[in-house]
C-alpha cells in the first residue's frame, strides 16, 4: 500500500542573489501550492544573516513542503511530501526559470509499499 509521494529536488548553479530573496522563494511556494491544489495550514520562514540563505516550511493538510538555499554553493533544495498522489510539477522548468538554475535533479519516491518506487530525473 502506498501511503505517500515524495519529491526530493536539488537545483544547482542558481543565482546567489535570488537564493537570498525570501519573497521569490515564497512566490515559488505559492506557485507549487496553487498548481498542485495543496492546502496550507501554516508557513514559517527564516533568513540567515549576512550572505546566508533562506529556509522555508509549509505545513500542508497533505503533509509538507520545505526549501533550503545555500547561496555560497549556488544550491537550492526542495522537499515535497504528499499523502495523496499529485500530478508531476515542472520542477526543472520552473527552477531554471525562477532561480536561474543550470541543472535540476528530481528524485521521486512512492512511500510505504514493500516495494517502494524510486525514479530520478536530471536535466542540464
Amino acid at each position: 500500500m502506498k501511503v505517500g509521494y515524495e519529491w526530493i529536488v536539488d537545483a544547482f548553479n542558481c543565482d546567489s542573489q535570488i537564493l537570498r530573496n525570501e519573497a521569490i522563494l515564497r512566490g515559488i511556494f505559492s506557485l507549487i501550492i496553487s498548481d498542485l491544489k495543496l492546502n496550507v495550514i501554516e508557513q514559517s520562514w527564516h533568513c540567515f544573516p549576512g550572505a546566508g540563505g533562506v529556509t522555508g516550511l509549509a505545513l500542508l493538510s497533505e503533509s509538507h513542503l520545505a526549501c533550503h538555499t545555500y547561496p555560497e554553493y549556488k544550491i537550492a533544495t526542495f522537499n515535497l511530501y504528499c499523502c495523496n498522489q499529485r500530478p508531476e510539477w515542472e520542477w526543472e522548468f520552473n527552477l531554471k526559470r525562477f532561480l536561474g538554475a543550470e541543472k535540476v535533479r528530481v528524485l521521486f519516491i512512492q512511500r510505504g509499499g514493500l516495494k517502494s518506487s524510486l525514479r530520478t530525473k536530471e536535466s542540464i
